[in-house]
């Protein structure tokens, strides 16, 4: 399965596992897929600790598509991460307003 593939499968429950530049598998829990501004970005919380990554903190990274398969980068963008950021709250906020209906 692609990344793509991955993240748009909503039984999928599984840990997301990328390999960092040194080889180092890394484990993370999927909380959000976000479209914006033509590309898509997800939120991702590391399930192991992680240096310079608080225990409640999550990174967004975005779907690479340039390449031979679609890959994950983190976006490095601060206020494109805080856009996405604030796309989810939304989400949230809305998916909860339908819950009290």
């Amino acid at each position: 399965m692609n990344i793509l593939d991955v993240l748009l499968d909503e039984e999928n429950k599984d840990p997301i596992v990328l390999i960092d530049e040194q080889g180092t598998l890394l484990k993370f829990e999927q909380i959000a897929v976000i479209p914006y501004n033509d590309k898509i970005y997800c939120i991702l919380k590391p399930i192991d600790p992680m240096k310079d990554v608080e225990e409640d903190e999550a990174i967004v990274f975005y779907v690479d598509e340039e390449e031979e398969a679609p890959s994950l980068k983190v976006e490095t963008d601060e206020l494109t991460s805080l856009k996405v950021f604030e796309e989810y709250y939304e989400l949230l906020e809305e998916s909860w307003k339908e819950k009290k209906e």
